[in-house]
This record gives C-alpha cells, sequence and structure tokens, in this order.
C-alpha cells in the first residue's frame, strides 16, 4: 500500500472521509487549496509522493495528450447512489495495487478497472 492519496475537491467528500476511518493518509485539496489549477494539483501529488484520486477526466488529458508524468491517478466513474460501492471497489484497488500505481492512470468502476501505463 502506498503512503498518501491527495483527493482532487471533484472527489466526494464522503470518500474522503470514509478513507481516512480505513487509516488512509489523505490530503484534500478541497481542505488545503480550494479552486487551486488543475497543473497545480498535479505538482502537490508529485511533491507529496501521492496517488491522485479524482472524478475529473481532464487529467487524463494532462497525462495522455499534454505528457505529463511521474504521477499516479485515479479516476473514479460511477453514479451518485453508487457511492458505497465504488468505494467498496477503491479499498479493493488501494490494496491489491498499492504501490504499482505510481506512473499508471487507473480508470475505476463499479467491480472494473482499467490500468495503463503513462
Amino acid at each position: 500500500m502506498f503512503h498518501k492519496i491527495l483527493a482532487d475537491e471533484s472527489v466526494d467528500y464522503r470518500i474522503v472521509k470514509s478513507l481516512r476511518e480505513e487509516n488512509f493518509e489523505v490530503i484534500s485539496i478541497l481542505e488545503e487549496c480550494p479552486s487551486v489549477p488543475d497543473k497545480k494539483v498535479l505538482e502537490l501529488a508529485k511533491e507529496n509522493n501521492s496517488i491522485l484520486l479524482t472524478e475529473d477526466k481532464d487529467f487524463g488529458e494532462w497525462v495522455f495528450s499534454y505528457h505529463e508524468r511521474d504521477v499516479g491517478i485515479i479516476l473514479l466513474r460511477y453514479r451518485p447512489d453508487d457511492i458505497k460501492r465504488i468505494f467498496n471497489s477503491l479499498i479493493l484497488i488501494l490494496n491489491k495495487y498499492g504501490d504499482t500505481l505510481s506512473n499508471k492512470f487507473a480508470v475505476l468502476k463499479i467491480n472494473k478497472i482499467r490500468i495503463r501505463e503513462i
């Protein structure tokens, strides 16, 4: 398991809170520096050696179009009524893949994950 998660402000705060209850160290953009540009979010993830957790598809563009490197990203895709299920899937993925998510872009849906090298 890796050490830190940087939660973009797009991440439902219930997920942030639940991760903390599961003893994950979570830095929340919403708490620390709301409305910061995406580029700065990526820089913060790198500086803090954190996996970036987001619901914002724009981060895919940053890594695949603008070739942003040296960051691991998990993009959550779910319907609001599936928040418990996506959280359970997230915990399974974090425990299974842990540090191997560094330099990867992962798209997590309910019971499905796609991981690509960055």
